[in-house]
């Protein structure tokens, strides 16, 4: 009811209900992300407390970004067949459980099952997979400038909380660093239920940038269950798009391409990053700072990688992203370790964190087309997170095994330099260079 009073308020001055529904999930996105990232601030603290080795808290930091990854394609069929509120509900009340339930734990299994499972699968249903859905159901243009908008808040959401989590961590304990993201996540629940809109239908709306549709507002349908305790029809539609799509060697690239860039990102630098400060003398705050800093240039970045590929070739600018991004990786070690030395890596890195999203979207949606692209989507973010997964626990293993993390950077690097390459052959049977979108939007965009 609130939700249609303000459609049609905003409708009344020219304003398209599309832009509440990418405020909403700009905050949802960039909340449940900040559970994904503030474990690894966390690190330290639980090693300390513990008596915890840095492999065995990778191991499940590692399982957080797998199902992280992992859920994507199935949050997509999810989303087509239960809506995009109940979903997104139940997702934060699973991340809300996991962090709370942290609290008590002493055993490694306990964080395996509480940060691991719990809020891998619940970060998972909500993670950029939920972007995708929101701009391919509710713009007709502008669209990726919106996926940037969105996917920034993603992977910015990771790295904000960061400093708090390690100020708080440092003078009070590890255990009220989750109280921030805990309470951002019963704000976004709120929010959620009183705004967000599973289709523009609902409210009698078509897409932002097309005409108004005849009639007035169409219901959301009502899911029904096939019998069972699982969503079967929901899980069989996403392996059913993962087989056709597979067919296809663009699949496989994209896939490729995102399994590396998960390894050189969230896996490798937002977990590791403040430990291996730590070991050449930074202190945790300042590292987090780094981390921080990087989150800001990271919606500067990505912001301009949707603007960018509403307008250019989606490969060429994999291209160069990919590219400079193994540079920057390989220089990292050479840097000095304080706040001036990686203050150039932290924006030259940041600026390249998860631009290559948007791009990635527009290839899968010229190929596999608009319907199915978020599920398709989904399934190479999946390669995304296994490759974050392999990173987060190879590096832990190499500093608890050789006693320094320098091997997988150097490894980072150099793949992201052959992600380079291989991006190259992504030829989609669509165009990848858009047509250009009138500068002027109508005076009543509905």
């Amino acid at each position: 009811m609130i939700a249609q009073r303000l459609a049609v308020f905003l409708d009344r001055r020219g304003i398209h209900y599309a832009w509440v529904i990418a405020a909403v999930t700009f905050i949802t996105a960039l909340t449940t992300a900040g559970a994904v990232g503030i474990p690894g601030a966390l690190i330290l603290p639980l090693s300390r407390e513990f008596g915890w080795d840095t492999a065995e808290i990778s191991s499940a930091l590692a399982l957080r970004l797998l199902l992280f990854g992992l859920m994507a394609p199935f949050a997509a069929a999810l989303m087509e067949r239960y809506g995009l509120r109940r979903i997104v509900l139940m997702a934060v009340a699973l991340i809300v459980t996991g962090l709370v339930g942290a609290l008590a734990m002493d055993r490694v299994w306990q964080l395996i099952l509480t940060w691991g499972v719990a809020v891998g699968t619940g970060t998972g249903m909500t993670a950029i997979v939920l972007s995708a859905v929101v701009a391919n159901r509710w713009f007709a243009v502008r669209r990726g400038l919106v996926l940037g908008v969105l996917t920034a808040s993603t992977a910015t959401g990771q790295l904000v909380f960061l400093p708090l989590a390690a100020a708080l961590a440092e003078d009070w304990g590890w255990r009220w660093a989750l109280a921030p993201p805990v309470a951002a996540l019963v704000l976004v629940a709120l929010l959620v239920a009183l705004f967000l809109r599973d289709r523009p239908s609902e409210l009698g709306l078509g897409l932002y940038g097309e005409p108004k549709p005849v009639g007035g507002p169409v219901p959301a349908p009502i899911a029904v269950s096939s019998g069972g305790v699982l969503p079967v029809a929901a899980i069989a539609r996403a392996f059913a798009v993962l087989v056709e799509a597979s067919a296809h060697p663009v699949f496989w690239i994209l896939f490729a391409t995102f399994f590396i860039c998960g390894f050189s990102t969230s896996g490798l630098i937002q977990t590791h990053f403040i430990p291996l400060c730590a070991d050449y003398g930074m202190a945790p705050v300042a590292a987090a700072s780094v981390l921080a800093l990087m989150g800001l240039f990271d919606v500067v970045g990505t912001i301009g990688s949707g603007w960018l590929s509403d307008r250019y070739d989606a490969r060429k600018l994999l291209f160069w992203y990919y590219a400079l991004r193994g540079l920057s990786l390989l220089y990292l070690p050479s840097s000095t370790f304080t706040i001036y030395g990686l203050s150039l890596f932290a924006v030259f890195y940041g600026l390249d964190w998860i631009a290559t999203v948007p791009p990635t979207i527009r290839i899968a949606a010229a190929h596999f087309g608009r319907e199915r692209a978020g599920i398709v989507f989904g399934w190479v973010f999946a390669g995304h997170q296994i490759g974050a997964a392999a990173a987060a626990y190879g590096a832990g293993l190499s500093r608890t095994l050789a006693g320094t993390y320098l091997p997988a950077f150097y490894i980072a690097g150099a793949a992201c330099l052959v992600a380079a390459l291989l991006v190259l052959a992504a030829r989609p049977r669509g165009p990848t260079v858009p047509p250009v979108e009138p500068a002027v939007e109508p005076a009543r965009a509905t």
